[in-house]
Order: structure tokens, then sequence, then C-alpha cells
């Protein structure tokens, strides 16, 4: 259970990274930025991905 919240937390730290990355690289390599944006995206998906299923089997473990 806790490598649930662990994990989801490491997406959001590697979303903050890459957005971080993305800012820096704007005006230098817009191609490298735009590899961060989606590394930052794909980041923020998982974990809203992860907290969804945390949350389901939170609700099926309370049940049994």
């Amino acid at each position: 259970m806790k490598t649930f919240i662990i994990s989801e937390i490491l997406y959001w730290v590697i979303a903050l990274i890459s957005l971080y990355k993305t800012i820096t690289l704007w005006g230098n390599d817009s191609e490298r930025a735009y590899l961060f944006l989606g590394f930052c995206a794909l980041s923020i998906f998982m974990a809203l991905f992860r907290r969804h299923y945390r949350k389901k089997f939170n609700q099926r473990s309370a049940k049994d």
C-alpha cells in the first residue's frame, strides 16, 4: 500500500523536474523543451492514474 503512495509522489516529482527543465530550455533548445513538456504531461497522467487505482483498491479492501 505504501508503495502506491511513494510511486505517486515520485511521478509528481518527475513532473516538477520536467516542468523546470522545460522552462529553462524554452528559449535555447525548443526541441528538448517539448520533450520535457511531454515527460511532464506523461508524469502527471501517470500520477493521476495511480491515484485513481489506489483509491479504487482502498475501497475494494474496505469492503472485504
